[in-house]
């Protein structure tokens, strides 16, 4: 798959395409209705499918501060998407300037000069262009003045996760915060990710007998809340059921919230200074402090334990 940062990268004979906008943070199953179809339309028609998405999130230019967390990094984002079959995935750096594009001039400037789109699929809510003016009947009336068809695709998908509620980044988000990794993980189609590089920590694991890969997280990651889940630790293009824990460490007086991840029953591994990903399968119990070390060892072999069954019982997730 392409991956173009700038319209300055589309290359310059570039045909015609099939075009989606959006975030698509999390690549969720609702998103991936969407995609899909571009893909399935990009095939009939003989062309490329594109997804155009957006860096920074808008709302940190739009409203600074106010960057929501993010469930996949971009580089993630285009995995999942190379995976439906995506052609190229356009990333827009989002600025002010920007942010003051008119949505017919974004039609002009992004949809018909750079992507010469021949149909664009959105969902039924999609806006864009200055103050979100642009909507999809407006996407319409400017295809009949471009030469480009608009599909809409409903995205509306539910289950169980948050109690019926449709699925949605928003709602993502706040499960992962609640530590309901189960439920992310209904909405994502797999289980929530995070990224980032493993750095020294105190070893205290080390001394205990268990070992952590201490999991320097990407900037605005969202992590899950504060406890101890099962899931797997992916190194050097190997998937480890591990243990993993999420928080400040009270045992020890810590203040520091850390992601460590504890690779089942591996012996001799060296990660530091390692790209890794770390999968939360599902939540296991929260964060406590014990009265003894003894009684925090006894609860981590436990932690261990439970973690290797619910990962050995969960095919479905198995990466």
């Amino acid at each position: 798959m392409q991956r173009w940062r700038g319209l300055e990268d589309i290359p310059e004979d570039w045909g015609r395409s099939v075009v989606t906008i959006g975030s698509y943070d999390g690549v969720h199953r609702g998103h991936q209705l969407i995609i899909k179809h571009a893909v399935d339309r990009a095939r009939e028609l003989g062309v490329p499918a594109v997804v155009v998405t957006f860096d920074p999130h808008p709302s940190e230019v739009v409203r600074p501060g106010s960057h929501p967390p993010l469930l996949a990094p971009h580089h993630r984002r285009a995995e999942l998407m190379a995976d439906l079959g995506v052609d190229a995935m356009l990333i827009l750096p989002f600025t002010k300037e920007f942010s003051k594009l008119s949505a017919a001039d974004f039609v002009v400037k992004v949809l018909v000069d750079r992507l010469r789109a021949k149909a664009v699929v959105e969902g039924p809510n999609f806006r864009f262009g200055h103050k979100a003016a642009g909507t999809v009947d407006f996407l319409t009336e400017q295809g009949k003045v471009y030469d480009f068809e608009v599909e809409v695709v409903d995205l509306y998908v539910t289950g169980e996760a948050g109690g019926g509620e449709p699925f949605s980044s928003t709602l993502t988000r706040r499960l992962v915060a609640e530590g309901d990794v189960g439920g992310a993980a209904e909405i994502l189609g797999r289980p929530h990710r995070v990224e980032g590089v493993v750095v020294r920590g105190a070893q205290r694991g080390r001394e205990m007998g268990f070992p952590t890969a201490n999991v320097e997280t990407l900037p605005h990651t969202a992590i899950p809340a504060d406890g101890v889940y099962a899931g797997w630790l992916h190194a050097q293009g190997e998937a480890m059921p591990a243990a993993i824990s999420v928080g400040t460490n009270p045992q020890f007086e810590g203040t520091e919230r850390t992601v460590e991840a504890y690779a089942i029953d591996r012996v001799g591994l060296d990660l530091y200074g390692l790209h890794v990903a770390v999968d939360f399968l599902a939540f296991v119990r929260g964060q406590a402090k014990f009265d003894t070390l003894d009684a925090l060892l006894d609860q981590m072999g436990q932690d261990v334990q439970r973690c290797r069954e619910i990962i050995a019982a969960s095919d479905l997730h198995r990466p």
